[in-house]
């Protein structure tokens, strides 16, 4: 934008300036500072001291306030005109909301000294700035970060992290992985019976399995099965702990599932829908040991738990809030744009845990804390969690990039690669094998990736060991260091993962000489931390940073991460509004469905059914095929056959229609064949009678996992319907079917459709539920 058009801008679209004479803006605009910032790049962070106002003048940004989950409420959007940073500089409090850029935004910063000399002088100006804050405030619902502040300080539980919600039942947590399953069962108003468990395959012959709860801990061993024996298998293993903490299938309401890469997609767990796996696979290529592995679980998973909500919690979706100068590469920018190559991070539920468990520890709000996290296990990263956002992680593209790893390289010199490859002559498999299986810890001391046979090795003078311990440790220090000048302080040190719980020397050292910046390691307590609870406080009394060790429960935010992302699910669905609450009502006359040995008896052998046209449910066909039934005393002729086939025949009838054929079907769901009455049916090529198999369909809603959430129902529930017409009708025992193949839809046989003149195509809606199974 020119001079001319800014000057031309301030006159004709900033309100601020409405009155003001052209010289007394450019003499403002000369006394201020035009600035860019980029998309998702903080303008002004909460906490900050104010020191001057911003005008928009291009690009999109948006005001916002987290709150005491870490979760963010956008306040106002800002576009070009807009007026911001108003509130701290006419209270002279700190900033107590986030501004950033949506995308590419120019600012004009504003002075403070300018803003009261040049602004605050003219009444206009005063009483536009004026309703400007009235209107944020009411926004903000009026002092909302000390309403947060003192909510978190009396609050035992205040970021919900116990998972008690107000949907009961068990909610399961699943981390399918190559070589081990790791699962979390959480009980939502039971809270004393967490289980987590360990199905650990890497030993080829046998699998090795933990489950605990509480202090309880047992083991057990199986051969290797298949994922679609992974739930039988949890069950067996939870029997081990005694019948009050036995895995029940029907107990379950949600199952969350840990995903790795999500590349720039997700930003946030989300309600799994045939879109998300598929974008899921999509991005397979950046993590092609982990994502296949994750989708083969959700899939099963989907498979024998049809009717509850699924969840993908990724791994990169916390550092989703990186700036670009955090997260870019110096490699040509249309590699980013173009290929997603770029700084993901890793360790999202891991380094999301740390930082609501720390807010929890201290009672403060996580909105005001600068955290930097360590997990410091198998794989290792540092983040840094500036008012609960992570601003800049140790891990890229790849969990291999940062620090040095048990195995793993970490950050290298690109052109050692080239190196290999021209001189040793390395293929990519050989690259990737060496960086990741051979390198780090392993690599460096020759020994071992275990940090505990280091340390043990180093103490007895192996030169490697104390060489590969003091590398690693080094890496984490010096991290620390640069975290703490990218956020401008820090107020928690957090360690997790195994080696961070469980090496007080890598702690120590991690710590030493870092004490300038408040970070005070009381040695004692370090050394002297044995087995921990959920955490320990690991600070001198005076230490001016809380130094925290937090046990690593990554299934725990997985369950917490479902359990939001379900609310948020249902809290979009319900704001869709009325519309979306009606269900169709469908007709269902007398029908049969045939086996293929049936289909061949009726019909001649080898005869396929022939579709005639689609039904409403997917996959479901009418077919040109006909049957009479027979029965005692008398028949019904040509009977619809539907398809496809199924393993045993079922026959349709409406109540009315007993009395004709002289038999006495019960009231059923589909596929509840025991003890039902048989018949005889007649085909052009012959006959079958069935031993069993005659019901009256019992009135059911057809609808998949999404309408169950935005109906807040569950799979065999009971409901009442409402169906609307002549003759207002309210439908009792109707059974909530769900299935992902569904299609929303309410059948009632004929009988029940005459005695209200109801018609396929007319709407019911849900009154109430009855039971709740």
């Amino acid at each position: 934008m020119s001079e001319i058009d800014l000057k031309t801008f301030f006159l004709e679209q900033v309100r601020l300036f409405e009155n003001f004479p052209a010289d007394k803006v450019e003499e403002i605009v000369i006394k201020s500072r035009l600035a860019t910032f980029e998309g998702n790049e903080a303008i002004l962070e909460t906490g900050d001291e104010g020191k001057f106002i911003g005008i928009m003048i291009s690009g999109h940004a948006e005001i916002s306030m987290s709150d005491n989950t870490g979760t963010r409420s956008v306040i106002s959007q800002l576009q070009a005109g807009d007026v911001f940073g108003v509130m701290s500089l006419l209270t002279g409090d700190r900033i107590v909301a986030d501004v950033i850029a949506e995308t590419r935004c120019f600012v004009l910063m504003i002075p403070q000294a300018v803003f009261s000399t040049h602004i605050l002088s003219s009444p206009k100006a005063l009483g536009y700035l004026s309703r400007l804050l009235a209107d944020r405030t009411r926004a903000m619902t009026v002092d909302i970060v000390t309403a947060n502040a003192r909510a978190v300080a009396k609050s035992s539980d205040p970021y919900a992290l116990t998972l008690n919600s107000n949907m009961p039942g068990k909610v399961v947590a699943l981390n399918v992985g190559l070589s081990q399953i790791h699962f979390g069962i959480y009980d939502t108003h039971d809270l004393g019976t967490d289980i987590h468990g360990i199905i650990d395959s890497a030993d080829q012959h046998i699998c090795h399995i933990t489950v605990m709860v509480g202090p309880q801990n047992q083991t057990m061993t199986c051969p290797h099965f298949p994922i679609s024996d992974l739930f039988k298998v949890m069950q067996e293993a939870t029997q081990l702990l005694g019948d009050a903490f036995v895995f029940h299938p029907e107990d379950v309401t949600a199952i969350g599932h840990r995903v790795v890469h999500g590349g720039s997609k997700f930003s946030s767990s989300v309600v799994i829908t045939p879109a998300v796996i598929g974008d899921i696979e999509s991005l397979s290529g950046f993590a092609p040991l982990h994502n296949p592995v994750n989708i083969e679980g959700i899939r099963e998973a989907m498979k024998q738990f049809p009717g509850v909500p699924h969840v993908a919690v990724f791994d990169t979706a916390f550092h989703q809030t990186l700036p670009p100068y955090a997260y870019l590469y110096g490699l040509p920018y249309d590699l980013y744009k173009q290929n997603g190559i770029r700084r993901y991070g890793f360790h999202g539920t891991s380094h999301r845990y740390v930082s609501l468990k720390a807010a929890e520890v201290l009672k403060r709000p996580l909105g005001e804390l600068e955290i930097i996290s360590c997990h410091l296990g198998i794989g290792a990263s540092l983040c840094a969690i500036d008012h609960g956002r992570s601003v800049d992680t140790t891990m890229g593209m790849t969990p291999t990039d940062g620090l040095i790893m048990p195995s793993r390289s970490g950050s290298i010199d690109p052109a050692v690669m080239i190196h290999l490859m021209e001189n040793h002559h390395m293929s990519p498999d050989e690259l990737s094998h060496l960086i990741n299986t051979e390198s780090g810890l392993k690599g460096i001391s020759g020994i071992s990736s275990d940090i505990h046979e280091i340390e043990a090795a180093a103490s007895e003078g192996h030169h490697r060991a104390l060489l590969a311990h003091k590398a690693f440790c080094y890496q984490v220090r010096k991290n620390i260091g640069a975290y703490v000048a990218a956020m401008g302080g820090i107020d928690v040190l957090a360690f997790t993962g195994d080696i961070g719980e469980t090496s007080a020397t890598v702690r120590s050292l991690a710590c030493q000489g870092l004490g300038y910046m408040g970070i005070k390691l009381d040695e004692e307590k370090n050394r002297n931390l044995g087995k921990i609870g959920p955490y320990a406080v690991i600070s001198t009394d005076d230490s001016p940073v809380t130094i925290l060790v937090i046990t690593n429960d990554d299934e725990r935010l997985v369950a917490w991460e479902t359990l939001r992302a379900i609310e948020r699910n249902q809290l979009t669905l319900a704001a869709k509004g009325e519309e979306d609450a009606p269900i169709p009502i469908e007709i269902s006359a007398h029908h049969v469905h045939l086996s293929q040995a049936d289909v061949e008896k009726l019909f001649g052998p080898g005869h396929q059914l022939t579709p005639e046209h689609e039904l409403s449910q997917p996959g479901q066909f009418a077919c040109a095929e006909k049957v009479h039934l027979v029965g005692p005393k008398g028949r019904i002729a040509n009977v619809r056959v539907l398809g496809p086939t199924r393993k045993e025949t079922q026959v349709e009838i409406a109540m009315t229609e007993q009395f004709k054929v002289g038999i006495q079907p019960p009231i059923r769901q589909s596929g509840d064949l025991v003890n039902t009455p048989g018949i005889t049916l007649e085909g052009p090529y012959g006959t079958s009678t069935i031993e069993r198999g005659v019901i009256c369909a019992q009135r059911h809603i057809h609808m998949t996992p999404e309408d169950a959430l935005r109906f807040r129902v569950r799979d065999n529930y009971v409901v009442r319907v409402r169906i609307e017409g002549e003759r207002e009708l309210i439908y009792g025992d109707v059974v909530v079917r769900v299935n992902p193949g569904f299609r929303l839809a309410m059948h009632i046989d004929t009988d029940e459709g005459n005695a209200a003149n109801i018609r396929t195509g007319m709407i019911g809606y849900i009154e109430e539920i009855q039971q709740r199974h």
